[in-house]
């Protein structure tokens, strides 16, 4: 019996030196990782990838922050005869106006809902339409079907809005069907009525993006494991269970970090389609902060006011995806940093 323990003694001390020296080798491969340097043989290894990465970094610098220079202009009197380093300093000045101004709240309501429709609907129907081509099985049939739901993502807005303004126009094919099965007496004027704005800017986008929106879903549809398809049939899984047990768990941390990016564009609703589709009866829900600054800040020369405007849309873009990525940290889901 005293044989057996001393054995087992033995034994743990063996074990225990065996991790120890597991542990200290293991310590010492992370610090050799640590110290790893960048040699000059490397950098001339990877000269073409460092002098592409360069342009691109220049390019960058250039024309995404050096501009940035310009926003002095929302803490002055900007005038054009005395440029950007001469006008008078107003410090929050333009930012009071914006905020005690009862047509730019009305305008963050605006692109905020339209924002937020937006992205709702754009991310359901790709995911839908995913799924839809996923379980396609016939290959000519699906190429078919993809090619045609892109096809709309390269219209420009202003050819898309041309087909919407003859489409729902009194003389148009939706108002024809619309009296023809007997649903209204009289042309109904889509363009006129606020409460419809909205609807028709999200489908519009709705329309134009399904397609292009849904390749990314397809994409990591597709790098699902197929043995795990084969688990759930062998389960006794029809289509409805695959998809519900495999394919959106499977896609969930692309839809996560699809949703945080499109947060930051919540404040972007757009410019052309409601500037293009907007009129008179509708300007209390057509105008978005783009309209703003291009009505206050073109129209009416007043460039300080017009930057003070997109400086508040870049600011709470960036507060919004901060605060969505956080969330999804808390959840434990997939995040941006």
């Amino acid at each position: 019996m005293a044989a057996i323990c001393r054995n087992i003694q033995c034994m743990a001390a063996i074990f225990t030196a065996y991790k120890r020296k597991g542990t200290i080798s293991m310590s010492k491969t992370v610090a050799n990782k640590k110290k790893t340097v960048i040699t000059k043989k490397e950098l001339v290894k990877q000269k073409v990838l460092i002098a592409w990465s360069a342009v691109f970094v220049i390019y960058g610098f250039i024309f995404c922050y050096l501009p940035l220079a310009g926003w002095l202009m929302a803490f002055e009197n900007y005038k054009n005869k005395t440029g950007l380093f001469h006008s008078q300093w107003v410090g929050l000045d333009k930012f009071k106006f914006l905020f005690s101004d009862a047509t730019f709240l009305r305008v963050i309501r605006n692109t905020f809902c339209m924002g937020t429709l937006n992205l709702i609907f754009t991310t359901l129907t790709a995911i839908i339409f995913a799924i839809l081509l996923n379980e396609f099985r016939l290959i000519v049939g699906k190429k078919v079907v993809q090619t045609i739901s892109y096809l709309p993502h390269f219209l420009s807005w202003i050819i898309v809005t041309g087909i919407l303004s003859d489409a729902l126009s009194s003389t148009g094919i939706v108002n024809e069907i619309l009296r023809n099965f007997g649903f209204v007496k009289d042309s109904v004027p889509f363009f006129s009525i606020p409460g419809l704005f909205w609807p028709i800017v999200t489908f519009a986008h709705v329309w134009k993006e399904t397609g292009w929106n849904a390749i990314i879903y397809l994409s990591a549809i597709t790098a699902i494991d197929p043995c795990l398809y084969e688990a759930a049939s062998i389960d006794g899984a029809g289509r409805w269970g695959k998809i519900k047990n495999v394919t959106l768990p499977g896609i969930r941390p692309t839809i996560i970090i699809l949703l945080i990016m499109n947060m930051g564009n919540l404040l972007n609703a757009g410019f052309e389609v409601q500037y293009l589709l907007g009129n008179g009866l509708v300007k209390s829900v057509s105008d978005t902060i783009d309209i703003y600054v291009l009505t206050w800040g073109i129209s009416q020369n007043d460039y300080s006011l017009g930057t003070a405007a997109g400086i508040f849309k870049s600011v709470v873009s960036i507060v919004i995806i901060v605060i969505a990525n956080q969330l999804a940290k808390r959840t434990g889901e997939e995040r941006l940093f």
